[in-house]
């Protein structure tokens, strides 16, 4: 099942920086769901990247968590991207400009 409509995945990468921040509503069952799955893929992968939420200035209904590692020389941080994607039914990432 393809749950984009749900939860709208953003990556960006920058030189040593990557990042997933994950946009829904203000569905606190979806939140639970990907702070599920991120717990899970840490414990998968001993990774621990930097993790916190924010809610839109603008928009109070929509809620993002953010995924980022600051330091990642090797991009590690893409596979760990790629499991919580998986976990969560999550199929494309939206093209930022």
């Amino acid at each position: 099942m393809d749950r984009c409509q749900e939860i709208k995945a953003h990556f960006r990468m920058e030189e040593r920086y990557e990042g997933l921040g994950l946009m829904f509503g203000d569905n606190q069952t979806l939140k639970s769901e990907i702070l599920q799955a991120i717990e899970e893929v840490k414990k998968e992968t001993g990774q621990a990247p930097f993790i916190f939420d924010k809610i839109s200035n603008d928009r109070p209904d929509i809620q993002c968590i953010y995924i980022e590692f600051h330091d990642d020389v090797h991009r590690e941080g893409g596979d760990f991207f790629n499991k919580v994607l998986k976990k969560l039914s999550i199929d494309q990432c939206e093209k930022d400009i």
